[in-house]
């Protein structure tokens, strides 16, 4: 995995590429977090739980509680719901520029939180096909306030790890779940989006 790291009025915002994984295995695995949570970050990560289950076809309003320890030693319960692009902030909604996206609100730290109009920040991941792998972009932006470049520098370091670690878990992953059938234990959606910034609308997801 390659990757560069900038911040600016938005946020902090990873570049990344990656090798031997697809878009369609990034977009299998929003909806399936918990078969590879742990895997996804083996030192932070504990196993991931859905309050909100994702819907095969469109996960958009599903919340998982993601606990994790990050470098700075917090051990958080953090409960995340997937965003529908119309209603994240445009700044955030503008930094879409790749065919494939989705968009998360961190809700809080408890679960009562899952009702909250008032996000602490959003996370934006987007992602294509290229040249036997995957290019990308992860961007964290703030919200009750804004991201410090230190605050970005600790999401960085984790999120960068889980990005990289995709290549070691997914495509296999991705493959042995594929005898799973039923959309209630496999669901599926396809991620891709038309056209960019705030024009950026997903394709196969319904209004």
């Amino acid at each position: 995995m390659e990757f560069a790291i900038r911040h600016d009025e938005v946020g902090t915002h990873i570049d990344w590429s990656l090798d031997g994984v697809t878009a369609e295995e990034i977009d299998w695995f929003w909806s399936n977090m918990e078969k590879g949570f742990v895997l996804w970050h083996p030192e932070q990560h504990e196993p991931l739980s859905w309050p909100v289950p994702p819907r095969h076809g469109n996960p958009l309003g599903a919340v998982h509680n993601a606990p994790q320890t990050w470098d700075d030693g917090r051990r958080q319960d953090l409960y995340i719901r997937f965003e529908r692009l119309e209603e994240v902030p445009k700044a955030l909604r503008a930094c879409i520029r790749l065919s494939h996206a989705i968009i998360v609100a961190g809700l809080g730290f408890e679960q009562a939180a899952i009702t909250t109009d008032t996000p602490l920040g959003y996370r934006l991941h987007q992602w294509q096909d290229h040249a036997g792998g995957v290019i990308g972009s992860s961007t964290a932006m703030g919200c009750a306030r804004p991201e410090t470049t230190e605050d970005g520098r600790i999401w960085a370091a984790h999120a960068a790890a889980e990005i990289g670690n995709w290549g070691h878990f997914l495509p296999d992953l991705f493959r042995l779940y594929r005898v799973v059938t039923d959309p209630r234990r496999n669901p599926f959606t396809d991620l891709s989006v038309a056209g960019s910034g705030n024009a950026a609308r997903y394709i196969h997801i319904p209004d």
